[in-house]
């Protein structure tokens, strides 16, 4: 009964959404404003309705309700409760589920947090996420339909994906969904402007907490993402140029993107017809990962569905959105002319190559990822296009970003001399090309990439507090001066700060990672040991041992250096046997420094297993710099400039009709 009543919600917000994209619209376009109120008050009661039908189908999942179809592909009654809770959106109908319901959650903060906002452009934007909300909605109920009964129950269920049975996995999906759907709020507010003609300083103002927001949670999923394959896939690798995780990356890239050419309108009330075609970039990269992800045309590990009818219809949603949205800007991008020029040499200027990088970086990643599909198509050839790609057509890319990120924050608006900028940049870079060279004197080994990564992160990050110095009056003024100064810089300033920071420390990560990297694959029987990189090896033991709903060989191995034991690691090989599948447990010992890493293999014919081993230096750095990142972003969403909503409690002039 509550699964009937879950799926009659779902008809339910279908219908008040397809209200909310007609009602607000009409409204904004003939000047009724009791129309245009209409669009709050939908928002909320879909809301409510989707949020009624996620709560019935976790229900469904928290009580082994195995006549629901997705319950018994999905589930298992051994199954531990924190995966049966996640197992909710750990499947393509549930998944979707949790992506409609964040859709209709950022439609309902509009009218709580934006009312300071004109009437028609808060109706035009409601009516634009609800036409999204559509889209989705009758995607999930016509070929995706959660609440799918059984005719005859099965006794227990098939299992969730072993590999989706981690809490880093069970947690990254809503936070990449956070970041995703996001981005429909900036794709309804530049919807919205095209519509009214109109992009000005305080449309900036409105639509960069947004995307603040968005680039945050992408973040942070992100993070998690690798964080799990870090640790969970036995690899020893934290990024594999996947296509689902490309999928993810080049909306995140764009946002970035996205952010920054917000601040030009604001400041300086240029940049408008670009960053209108970002935030329609940046959601529509988004729409793309999802057909990656649920069409089944490119493999990965993260897919959730192969479906082909599915496929289409995520097509003719990409079609409509991206299409419709395209069309519209080329329609109306005459309209946003810029009202102010500047110089070559601005902050203006630093802030598009910014933009330019970022987003020739993303359309890189973008062609490497679909290539495979358009060489098969044009030869009927199959090829794939692997990491060594992105490391040479990406990195330098993200060498020129680093390169130039101190000094673009640092130019004045409008006009400014780049001899005057580098005044107090010089010794920042003196002091980090020290550092990189006190790096290549001290490593064993002739890679560059550790003493290059040394130079540009102290650079990003001694620029940043450079920058920090600046607007507190130098290093010279007095301390009483400085400290006043920054305690009176907005909180905007300092999330940059930090963001820039975070930034730069995970670059050293994934530098020094990759070239001081230590590896050793070998067969081993019990009582062996080996040296690897000082440390000493030892397997003890590998026991048999069962978990909640696996069986499990349960290795022990001892780290020694200098004869002292530093670490008892414990790797596990476990198999599933409802899903008939086996999973990789690595033993990690994580440090500030270095981490310790040892995978166990099948057990070979002869007794022995096999292992692999990995001395990994700094890897904890990369998602130290990811998270740092995040706190930046936060510190800035907290500014009461550009907190959610609270941008404009002044009124605003609404152009006449």
């Amino acid at each position: 009964m509550i699964a009937e009543l879950g799926h009659l919600a779902l008809i339910f917000a279908l219908m008040i959404a397809i209200a909310q994209t007609a009602v607000p619209a009409v409204g904004a376009a003939r000047g009724w404003y009791g129309w245009m109120r209409f669009a709050g008050s939908a928002a909320g009661v879909q809301f409510a309705l989707i949020a009624f039908a996620f709560a019935a189908l976790t229900y469904g999942f928290v009580t082994s309700d195995f006549s629901l179809q997705v319950v018994a592909e999905n589930s298992h009654s051994a199954k531990p409760m924190l995966y049966k809770v996640t197992g909710t959106w750990g499947n393509h109908e549930g998944s979707l589920l949790l992506w409609v319901l964040i859709l209709a959650l950022f439609g309902a903060m509009v009218p709580l947090f934006g009312q300071g906002l004109p009437d028609r452009l808060r109706a035009r934007v409601l009516s634009v996420q609800a036409a999204v909300g559509v889209a989705f909605l009758a995607f999930l109920l016509f070929t995706s339909n959660p609440f799918a009964r059984l005719d005859i129950p099965p006794m227990d269920g098939n299992d969730l994906n072993p590999l989706l049975q981690d809490p880093g996995l069970a947690f990254h999906p809503p936070f990449l969904y956070l970041g995703y759907v996001g981005l429909s709020m900036t794709f309804s507010f530049a919807i919205a402007a095209l519509i009214e003609g109109r992009v000005d300083a305080a449309w900036a103002r409105w639509v960069r907490p947004w995307a603040l927001l968005a680039w945050i949670m992408l973040t942070i999923g992100i993070a998690l993402g690798s964080w799990w394959a870090y640790y969970e896939l036995g690899w020893g690798g934290w990024w594999f140029w996947d296509p689902v995780e490309n999928a993810s990356f080049m909306p995140w890239l764009l946002s970035a993107a996205l952010l920054h050419s917000a601040i030009v309108v604001e400041k300086r009330d240029t940049l408008k017809s670009w960053t209108i075609l970002l935030a329609i970039l940046a959601f529509s990269f988004s729409l793309i990962g999802t057909f990656i992800v649920r069409s089944g045309v490119l493999t990965s590990v993260h897919a959730f569905a192969t479906d082909p009818t599915r496929g289409v219809f995520i097509l003719m949603i990409l079609m409509i959105a991206i299409g419709g949205g395209l069309t519209l800007y080329a329609l109306r991008a005459d309209r946003l002319r810029a009202t102010t020029a500047f110089a070559t040499v601005s902050r203006e200027s630093g802030l598009v190559l910014n933009n330019l990088l970022l987003a020739v970086s993303c359309a890189v990643v973008f062609i490497g990822t679909m290539w495979p599909l358009i060489a098969e198509a044009l030869t009927g050839e199959k090829v794939s296009v692997g990491p060594p790609f992105f490391d040479i057509t990406f990195t330098p890319f993200m060498i020129a970003l680093a390169m130039a990120l101190p000094i673009g924050a640092m130019l004045p608006w409008k006009r400014a001399r780049l001899d005057r900028t580098m005044r107090p940049l010089w010794g920042v870079l003196a002091l980090s090309v020290a550092l990189g060279a006190l790096v290549w004197s001290v490593q064993t080994g002739g890679r560059m990439m550790a003493p290059i990564g040394a130079v540009l992160a102290a650079w990003i990050i001694l620029g940043a507090l450079a920058d920090l110095a600046q607007k507190a009056g130098g290093w010279r003024a007095p301390f009483a001066t400085q400290r006043a100064r920054l305690a009176g810089l907005p909180r905007s300033e300092w999330g940059k700060a930090v963001s820039h920071s975070g930034l730069g420390i995970l670059i050293f990560g994934i530098a020094a990672l990759t070239a001081w990297e230590r590896e050793d694959i070998r067969t081993i029987a019990v009582g062996e040991s080996f040296e690897l990189g000082g440390y000493t090896f030892l397997l003890e033991d590998v026991r048999e041992g069962r978990g909640p709903n696996y069986l499990t060989n349960y290795g022990t191995v001892t780290v020694r250096k200098g004869g002292a034991v530093v670490a008892v690691l414990n790797p596990e090989k476990r198999f599933y046997p409802v899903q008939r599948m086996p999973t990789t447990e690595a033993g990690i010992q994580s440090g500030v420094l270095r981490d310790l890493y040892v995978s166990l293999g099948d057990r070979q014919p002869d007794g022995r297993w096999a292992m692999w081993t990995w001395i990994k230096p700094f890897a904890n750095w990369i998602w130290a710099g990811a998270i740092i990142m995040s706190l930046g972003g936060c510190l800035s969403l907290s500014d009461r400039r550009y907190r959610v909503g609270a941008a404009s409690r002044r009124a605003v002039a609404v152009p006449a009709e």
